[in-house]
């Protein structure tokens, strides 16, 4: 499993209604219907899916989905 796979099926977990189609490289969570909270679940379940711990405190001021892919494959 990729990182943006792990992202993507967490996403679509978290918040079902969001279009699969639309969870693309380049959008931000916002723009997929996320809430912070929503955002601190997809973050949780990626890392769980990915078996990485990052400190929550480095996603403070990553949106967008490059971002968090980035950051977790940083931890890889």
């Amino acid at each position: 499993m990729t990182v943006f796979e792990a992202v993507k099926e967490s996403l679509l977990e978290v918040v079902p209604e969001t279009d699969p189609a639309a969870v693309v490289p380049g959008r931000t969570l916002r723009e997929l219907g996320c809430t912070s909270i929503d955002r601190a679940e997809v973050v949780t379940l990626a890392m769980e899916r990915l078996g990485v711990v990052v400190p929550i405190s480095e996603f403070q001021d990553v949106n967008d989905l490059d971002a968090i892919v980035a950051l977790l494959a940083e931890h890889r």
